[in-house]
């Protein structure tokens, strides 16, 4: 990974950055995302949401978006990784762990008691990559989609 690799918050400004690097990962799995600039602002401005940006000699090259919220069962604040992407040339130099572990650190301080993530049962991939980072397989992650 090149020593110019910085992991920064995202900001509204970064919103085209966003919406490109969600697209590559819907379409790495086939689908399509309805992600929108105006949406990705909207996102960053919730209190609860934030991307984290892995940014190259000034270009995006991946992201970690995540959520934050209070849980009831373990009485504090909770963390869920939405995406994770590295664009698709960038991929295999680090910056996927670089990201985690800013986030995992980011969350650390910030008092979260857990973190939390899904992927597809059959990406071996990524879960090699997040056991690596010290998540087990602990639960079933059931989702409805309801639009």
């Amino acid at each position: 990974m090149d020593s110019d690799l910085q992991i920064r918050e995202a900001g509204p400004d970064d919103a085209p950055a966003i919406v490109a690097l969600v697209q590559e990962l819907a379409a790495t799995g086939g689908w399509h995302s309805p992600v929108t600039e105006e949406f990705a602002r909207t996102y960053l401005a919730a209190p609860s949401c934030g991307v984290l940006l892995a940014e190259e000699g000034g270009r995006v090259c991946g992201l970690l978006s995540y959520s934050v919220r209070p849980n009831l069962f373990h009485a504090g604040d909770t963390a869920l990784v939405e995406e994770l992407v590295v664009h698709r040339p960038d991929r295999g130099r680090g910056i996927g762990h670089a990201l985690m572990d800013a986030f995992l650190q980011g969350m650390r301080a910030r008092g979260c008691i857990e973190v939390s993530v899904s992927t597809m049962p059959d990406n071996e991939r990524a879960r090699a990559f997040y056991r690596a980072h010290g998540f087990d397989d602990e639960a079933l992650f059931l989702e409805r989609h309801l639009a």
